[in-house]
């Protein structure tokens, strides 16, 4: 599983990966100067202690570098995750951006009676949203190469393009940070959007750390 398509655009693709389950009870393990070179049902148990009693330096040597691509409404969020992170964009700068994609939900929400920033349900007119969010992001890529036609610089063109544009970035994250993203993003308070892109680096994770994840998901 090393790509997973997110949205109607989007998607997270598995890059690169540094260490495995195995390393992580041999980091713990370390301070009893000692290593194994095979996992056993006592490593699940390690594993299990760690989290449990938030010992988890070890999780911090294993690394994993995702391709992502969002909308940068979603990336507003998920940059906020910067310890353990490192993050590196498409530049609007270096980049026509004339071509760019969209996020144009399946489904509208209504806002959250009680919660401010959150949602819920289905507006009445569904299509009629769709058609007014596409009218606009086309308007803005008109715009945007009106602007650059005239002569305007890409750093200054891009500022008509909207929130829900897509970008891309890699993201090179420790298996810790990994999983408290996972954990943080995945709750039900968490935008919809971005709970969708937490259950795919979830899915991918737990085919490289499947022990570490199991436990980490819940308490990283």
């Amino acid at each position: 599983m090393n790509k997973i398509d997110v949205l109607d655009k989007g998607f997270i693709a598995l890059v690169d990966y540094m260490g495995s389950d195995l390393s992580v009870v041999n980091a713990a393990r370390i301070s009893f100067n000692k290593q194994k070179e095979h996992l056993d049902e006592s490593d699940e148990k390690l594993i299990e202690y760690l989290v449990n009693h938030e010992h988890l330096s070890p999780f911090r040597h294993q690394y994993v570098t995702f391709h992502v691509k969002a909308p940068i409404f979603v990336f507003r969020q998920w940059m906020k995750h910067k310890i353990g992170s490192d993050f590196n964009e498409i530049s609007g700068r270096y980049t026509n951006l004339s071509g760019v994609e969209y996020y144009v939900p399946d489904i509208f929400r209504k806002q959250h009676k009680d919660n401010k920033q959150g949602s819920e349900g289905i507006i009445d007119d569904n299509t009629h949203a769709q058609l007014l969010l596409s009218i606009s992001c086309e308007n803005a890529v008109k715009s945007y190469n009106d602007l650059i036609a005239l002569g305007v610089c890409r750093e200054q063109a891009r500022c008509v393009l909207p929130l829900n544009m897509y970008s891309e970035v890699y993201w090179t994250v420790s298996l810790q940070a990994a999983a408290h993203f996972v954990r943080l993003r995945k709750d039900v308070h968490a935008q919809k959007e971005i709970q969708d892109y937490a259950v795919a680096v979830e899915d991918i994770l737990t085919t490289i750390y499947p022990l570490s994840l199991k436990y980490l998901a819940n308490k990283a």
